[in-house]
């Protein structure tokens, strides 16, 4: 009895658990721990001061590089700007330069310079931070690789409207007050994007036509232009008279404010164009200044028509409209083809005739 009350009186001490690891530690753990967290932030506090300093000068760097890049294309483009408009006043620059043409192409080139030039520099300040921060960069560039790829597909109209409108403009396709045709609209431009190109049409409407878009450019105010007018004479007339009229009025059409600088060669009269019973064309050309073929042709048609009155030469008369023929219409055209039904006599009669009705007696 006395044994098995003390071996039961000794069973819960025996089985109580042992203390848990986790549990609250004691004073001297805590300090140790501390020391060590103390220690490490010691030994890693220089390379936190560096990478952190590192930080600040990159970006320094680049908001300073990026401010002075864009200061120089911005006064570049000013100083391009400046001088097209200096040589504007001039005689031979009021010819050859437009000044809101270069103007509008330098500020879209100026924007185009100015934007890759922040793209490219902050990006790679971008990528110089993250390497200081030891970041693996793959697995982003890698992502951002495949994002680009499928924004591309996405907005490939954008893209290409933008690319094409970069290469217009550093090519000088054309530009701001040039007649061109652009296949899906021709008239002058008076804005030249690097999305949209905008065009004055000849009845005044503004098109609005995608750079992507154009396949196609026929400039109408580069280099030079002709102007080509058709003359009809009568038949009859001295053609070697009207050749010398039509060639001294040319002349004093050259000699005159402002044709004079619009003609850049003599009016050629180049013969027959055209020639017929009653009438014969002559062609003439002269070469002109850009965009002003339109207004020489109408000049010079006014001029060439006084010249033609005053040396009494016959412009071809107006070909008269046909008109329709006055006598009477045959009046047996109305009339039906003879039948046998119209002689009452006939058998056709007698036969189609009602049959009378008998009389009934008293």
């Amino acid at each position: 009895m006395h044994w098995s009350a003390m071996a039961v009186a000794a069973a819960p001490y025996s089985a109580a658990p042992a203390p848990d690891a986790t549990g609250p530690t004691s004073f001297e753990d805590a300090t140790e721990k501390a020391t060590n967290a103390a220690g490490w932030v010691q030994e890693n506090w220089g390379n936190w001061v560096e990478s952190g300093l590192q930080i600040v000068l990159i970006v320094v760097i680049a908001v300073v590089l990026r401010h002075v890049v864009r200061r120089t294309l911005t006064r570049l483009i000013d100083r391009m700007n400046r001088t097209a408009n200096a040589a504007q006043g001039t005689a031979l620059g009021g010819l050859l330069v437009n000044a809101e043409r270069r103007r509008q192409r330098s500020e879209a080139i100026g924007s185009v310079l100015r934007s890759v030039a922040s793209f490219v520099i902050m990006g790679t300040a971008a990528l110089t931070v993250l390497s200081v921060l030891n970041i693996n960069l793959a697995p982003l560039l890698a992502s951002a690789g495949v994002a680009g790829v499928a924004i591309g597909f996405g907005a490939r109209n954008l893209v290409t409207d933008f690319l094409s409108g970069v290469f217009m403009i550093l090519e000088d396709q054309y530009g701001v007050g040039d007649e061109i045709d652009a296949g899906v609209a021709t008239g002058t431009v008076i804005e030249v994007g690097l999305r949209v190109t905008k065009l004055r049409g000849p009845n005044g409407a503004i098109w609005y036509i995608r750079n992507g878009e154009v396949k196609r450019i026929g400039n109408l105010s580069q280099g030079w232009a002709t102007a080509h007018v058709d003359v009809q004479l009568a038949a009859d007339q001295d053609l070697e008279r009207a050749r010398e009229v039509i060639t001294a009025a040319g002349e004093e059409m050259s000699k005159a404010e402002p044709w004079n600088e619009q003609l850049w060669e003599p009016v050629e009269v180049l013969g027959l164009s055209e020639v017929s019973l009653e009438t014969v064309t002559l062609g003439l050309s002269a070469k002109t200044m850009p965009g002003k073929a339109g207004g020489v042709e109408r000049e010079l048609r006014w001029r060439v028509k006084q010249a033609l009155d005053r040396a009494a030469i016959r412009l071809a008369p107006r070909p008269e409209p046909e008109e329709e023929d006055g006598e009477a219409a045959d009046p047996s055209a109305a009339v039906a083809a003879p039948s046998a039904l119209n002689n009452p006599d006939s058998p056709q009669s007698l036969a189609a005739a009602p049959i009378a009705r008998p009389k009934l007696g008293k």
